[in-house]
């Protein structure tokens, strides 16, 4: 008997690589945040840490409740983090445009993690419809908790260019590819990730928007 797709789908290198660079462009992204509002440098590093492992901490240990969360088990994830952090520090003199840095940090990472909630969720046996929405979580979780934390409204909440859209849409091109194409996951990862971060761009470049609920 055939093996099912689902429990061949193995969390391989390729996917904890991904895991780790969008732990390190959210915690760029939360520390260019923390020094664009004046913080001391606790505050920086505080921020930079929950930017960084706030979407891992979601998938982990409320969705796929696999034991602690990764980010605490694996010192890889904290020496990460801490490099983003004094590399932030030291080069963030040279960014001309800190909030277009952001936005591009934002929009990689936005897919990466993506695209590991959703490939950690099957892996996990959740179904591929769960899977998409761990993906989403994974993917919007750190942006959340970083504005959140800085006291502005989130960007997932409120009406605006694609934020919550580009992830949902990466992720749905990742776990149609796996489950219904049966694509390879490397290359259905670099395909869902390349649309998050495009749509994401384009949305900004364009100024494509949501509406609000209540509006036509």
């Amino acid at each position: 008997m055939e093996v099912p797709l689902i429990d061949r789908i193995t969390f391989s290198t390729t996917f904890a690589v991904f895991d780790l660079v969008a732990v390190f462009l959210f915690a760029v992204s939360g520390a260019l945040a923390a020094i664009r509002k004046n913080y001391d440098f606790v505050g920086a590093l505080i921020l930079a840490f929950f930017s960084g492992i706030g979407g891992g901490l979601i998938r982990d240990a409320i969705f796929i409740q696999a034991g602690p969360p990764k980010a605490v088990t694996d010192s890889k994830y904290l020496l990460v983090i801490l490099v983003a952090f004094f590399l932030s520090l030291i080069f963030h003199g040279s960014l001309s445009r800190m909030r277009r840095t952001i936005l591009l940090v934002d929009a990689l990472g936005l897919g990466m993690y993506g695209v590991v909630g959703a490939q950690a969720a099957l892996l996990a046996g959740l179904v591929p419809l769960a899977a998409v929405l761990v993906g989403v979580f994974n993917a919007t979780g750190a942006g959340l908790i970083r504005d959140v934390l800085i006291r502005e409204e989130p960007i997932i909440f409120k009406p605006g260019q694609y934020y919550a859209g580009a992830a949902i849409l990466g992720c749905v091109i990742f776990v149609s590819s796996v489950v219904m194409l049966q694509l390879d996951e490397t290359l259905a990862a670099l395909i869902a990730i390349g649309s998050a971060f495009l749509i994401r761009l384009l949305s900004v470049k364009f100024n494509w928007q949501t509406k609000s609920i209540l509006k036509p």
